[in-house]
């Protein structure tokens, strides 16, 4: 059996932990690996000897380095842009026909889900394999526990049981708080995981007859794709192609459109993590059901979650409360509101805020950056490169650059004049001069950045030459 891991989503509902450049998949609960490796982990528990990640060519080095700590086998196939889960899915199938067969089972698993029991999980995607092997479409959906109105609902035909997949009569969109009691009290109805278990032969053959549009664009973005330069076993999707199919789901394209799908009813301990007030579910409360992270205080407070990065935060009388600190970011609202943080990152989005994008510390294949202050005319960065890595050769329009190393040893190179810059001294970038940063050394290389000029924005940047195959986006 293969794993496609689908692992695109931004998780806006969890600003400001998760953000464009550094999505939900990422994330941590704890101290434990991130949702994406916990979905990886449970694909191989579930006896997945290969996994597909499914994931924007943007996220390509932070997911390699996911992936490395478990060791194992992993392959991605990279989307130049989002096309929702449709589109995703029929390039998977083209690539797990291609490398593994028409008959193969894929078990499809987003990647920023939570599951408790591995164990059961793991034999419930072994019976759905069983079921695509036969040609059925299967969907994992989950027996309601509360009359939840965030998820989407499945009809069964009969009442579902623990030991075999029953059809499908018809998808529910999220209802109102009314419609949600009836369905719990019917014992007919699953909320819909996302997750499914099919062969490329049966998915294509679905998506031929009821999305062929999502098809051909996948066909022709998957025949003309690309193999990236940092010897992954990675695709890269040709843009122009992929960039025609619908942006469409996979549930709209073809399961509520498609014969014969089937369900397996799950109790597993499955969550969607799909805001804070489910985040903070899986964090250990107290008697006052109160739950922290990090260095947090309270004094009277009730059903109050905090987490905090890297201060203390002290809350005072608070109720039914969600604070979340970063260390440029602070989130307070009303755990009953936590569907609404999305509305945040709408305005930040329409005002140009950098703060729905990116943290501010920014990973990069070579290393990252954190952005120590910044003001008119100025920016203050520590940058931290990698063992053996190296910067893009670049330029900028309209800022200079003063680099002061505080540990390694720094190969500089400007306007084709090479040196090394060791620990305590300096070296300086004028505008327009095309310049790189590498670290040749065998510990990591920490820098002080001082951008000077007119503007100091991370897209004033023309790229020259780089090893990792990036296009003029980000440095």
């Amino acid at each position: 059996m293969l794993a496609v891991v689908l692992s695109g989503g931004a998780g806006s509902r969890l600003w400001p932990v998760s953000r464009e450049a550094s999505p939900k998949p990422f994330m941590r609960i704890g101290s434990g690996p991130s949702l994406l490796a916990r979905t990886v982990l449970r694909a191989r528990r579930a006896q997945a000897d290969t996994c597909l990640i499914v994931t924007n060519r943007e996220y390509l080095f932070r997911t390699v380095e996911e992936l490395q700590p478990l060791g194992g086998t992993a392959s991605l196939l990279l989307e130049p842009l989002a096309r929702n889960t449709a589109p995703a899915i029929a390039a998977a199938a083209l690539w797990t026909e291609q490398r593994r067969g028409a008959a193969e089972p894929m078990l499809v698993l987003p990647a920023d889900h939570l599951v408790q029991d591995e164990a059961r999980f793991a034999a419930l995607a072994n019976r759905a394999a069983q079921e695509a092997a036969a040609g059925h479409i299967v969907l994992f959906g989950i027996r309601p526990t509360m009359p939840e109105t965030g998820f989407g609902y499945i009809e069964c035909e009969t009442p579902p049981t623990a030991e075999a997949a029953v059809a499908v009569r018809r998808f529910v969109e999220k209802p109102n708080a009314q419609t949600a009691a009836e369905y719990l009290a019917s014992g007919r109805y699953l909320w819909n995981s996302g997750m499914f278990c099919f062969t490329p032969a049966t998915i294509l053959a679905a998506l031929a007859r009821h999305a062929p549009d999502v098809l051909e664009s996948a066909r022709a973005a998957f025949a003309a794709g690309r193999r990236t330069v940092n010897g992954s076993d990675a695709l890269e999707l040709d843009a122009a192609a992929f960039a025609r199919a619908p942006d469409i789901s996979i549930d709209y394209a073809v399961m509520e459109k498609a014969e014969g799908v089937r369900v397996l009813a799950g109790d597993f301990g499955w969550s969607d993590i799909g805001s804070w007030k489910a985040m903070a579910s899986e964090h250990p409360t107290d008697a006052a059901g109160n739950s922290t992270a990090g260095d947090v205080l309270l004094v009277d407070c009730q059903n109050t979650h905090v987490q905090s990065e890297d201060r203390l935060v002290a809350a005072v009388g608070l109720r039914n409360v969600v604070i979340v600190d970063t260390p440029d970011a602070l989130l307070v609202c009303d755990r009953d509101a936590t569907q609404r943080v999305k509305d945040v990152v709408h305005e930040l989005k329409r005002r140009g805020h950098d703060a729905h994008r990116l943290h501010r510390t920014v990973n990069r294949p070579w290393g990252s950056y954190t952005t120590l202050q910044e003001g008119p005319r100025f920016k203050i960065k520590r940058i931290e490169v990698k063992p053996g890595a190296s910067l893009s050769l670049q330029m900028h329009h309209h800022r200079s650059e003063h680099w002061v190393v505080v540990s390694g040893t720094a190969k500089v190179s400007i306007e084709g004049r090479e040196q090394l810059v060791a620990p305590n001294e300096s070296t300086y970038v004028p505008v327009g001069a095309k310049h790189r940063l590498e670290n040749p050394g065998k510990v990591p290389l920490v820098i002080i950045e001082v951008q000077c000029g007119d503007y100091v924005g991370e897209d004033d940047i023309v790229r020259f030459e780089d090893r990792y195959g990036r296009a003029e986006a980000a440095q």
